[in-house]
């Protein structure tokens, strides 16, 4: 029986092609069908990276931060070639925990990590990683978890609240392991084999100091540079750029800098509103995107930008990073002892969704965000105004929460801001 090649055929095979089209009474002009496992390699399909996904909007490739609710706040995930700017609570507790998300969901989807502090040694960082947390094995604790943290009132269905019925759920459980993005348990910390079988490239940047200190002339301080240099260097000799064509297994780096713009980088935009560097750090942010849209990279970034004096300098970062996520802590606030925020942490916002391929950038149509950490997970949910006040409230408690809940976005703020307390 005379086989027909798939990918081409010659002209001696053209008489037995004839033949087997005619016996059979089927057109050569068909649709083809499932490929076999010994086709030749110049005809097979594109190699999916893992980790990854296409975006639904514009087909664009996207990894995990690491927390499936953020992910599904900023469009399905982080686009990769881009940056992801986390603006740090005050005393940089829970920032802290989205950076390490992101680099545990690198170790999980075997990516590479590259890893730059001033403050903390890359080995320390990677030590501290949360545990991922599997559907099978540990759906019993999450649950357990979520009981824990529920109000006697919670269980209650609001009908008052009819806002948040139509809103659509975020997703704050763990889903299957196979699907995009994975859930980490706090409260514990990675298994040191998959830290160890993982390939990682660390930055401490006192150890990159010399003690002769040479002043070059250049506009970036001396700790951009060497992190410029050190981030290209891998990238290239990796061959993340696509230089390498012969390596047909490719991945991702997952590039991850902390606190960035400190003074423990060097730069002094937090101790002056008219600094020396003011650019430096503009600069260093537009050289990093010109290597991270050519190469197969994604970057996360935390920024103390509460203590940035020139508020010009933050507006330029802003604009020079794809995606802005600010975190606000209600540590040490005067929110902490406010019933409105008692079952939350903080507030979230998501200041900027990059909108690839155009001009200007989209917004997030979700305002009212807050986030708290329980026993184990971190988890992203819409901040719901209490549904109703008993008679034993005071006056004066009512016209507290009033206040209070005009400083949320315009979801909340307007509604509760009318005659009549929560008028929904």
């Amino acid at each position: 029986m005379a086989a027909v090649a798939t990918c081409g055929t010659g002209v001696g095979s053209t008489g037995s092609m004839v033949a087997a089209t005619s016996k059979n009474n089927v057109t050569s002009f068909q649709r083809k069908g499932p490929r076999a496992s010994g086709t030749d390699s110049g005809c097979s399909r594109l190699v999916s990276i893992a980790g990854t996904r296409p975006s639904v909007r514009n087909g664009q490739l996207l990894v995990s931060t690491g927390l499936p609710a953020l992910d599904q706040l900023l469009g399905g995930g982080l686009a990769v070639g881009t940056v992801l700017l986390i603006e740090e609570d005050k005393y940089n507790i829970y920032s802290s925990l989205l950076f390490k998300y992101f680099l545990a969901e690198g170790i999980i989807n075997g990516h590479t990590l590259l890893v730059a502090s001033a403050k903390e040694d890359p080995a320390d960082i990677l030590q501290e990683l949360p545990a991922p947390l599997l559907d099978d094995n540990y759906k019993k604790d999450f649950d357990e978890d979520v009981c824990n943290h529920q109000t006697p009132d919670s269980n209650i269905k609001m009908k008052i609240a009819w806002r948040y019925q139509l809103l659509p759920k975020i997703e704050s459980g763990p889903v299957s392991s196979s699907r995009f993005g994975h859930y980490y348990d706090a409260s514990k910390r990675m298994p040191q084999e998959l830290i160890e079988a993982s390939k990682w490239h660390g930055f401490f940047f006192p150890e990159k100091l010399s003690s002769t200190l040479n002043i070059e002339p250049c506009s970036l301080t001396h700790g951009y540079r060497k992190l410029l240099q050190f981030i290209q260097k891998v990238i290239y000799e990796e061959g993340f750029d696509g230089s390498n064509p012969q390596k047909k297994q490719k991945n991702i780096l997952r590039i991850g800098i902390q606190n960035l713009g400190s003074t423990l980088w060097g730069d002094d935009i937090c101790c002056t509103e008219n600094c020396d560097n003011s650019h430096s750090l503009t600069k260093f942010l537009y050289v990093l995107r010109g290597l991270l849209r050519t190469s197969l990279s994604a970057c996360i970034i935390t920024m103390p930008t509460h203590l940035i004096q020139n508020k010009a300098i933050i507006a330029r970062v802003t604009n020079l990073s794809d995606t802005v996520v600010g975190l606000e802590s209600f540590i040490g606030s005067e929110r902490e002892t406010n019933p409105l925020y008692k079952d939350y942490h903080g507030l979230i916002h998501i200041r900027q969704i990059p909108r690839l391929n155009n001009l200007i950038y989209d917004v997030s149509d979700v305002k009212d965000l807050a986030f708290k950490l329980k026993r184990k997970l971190f988890t992203i949910e819409r901040l719901h105004l209490p549904p109703d006040l008993s008679d034993t409230v005071s006056r004066s408690s009512k016209q507290d929460l009033a206040e209070s809940s005009k400083l949320l976005g315009p979801g909340c703020g307007m509604m509760a801001g009318g005659k009549q307390h929560l008028d929904f």
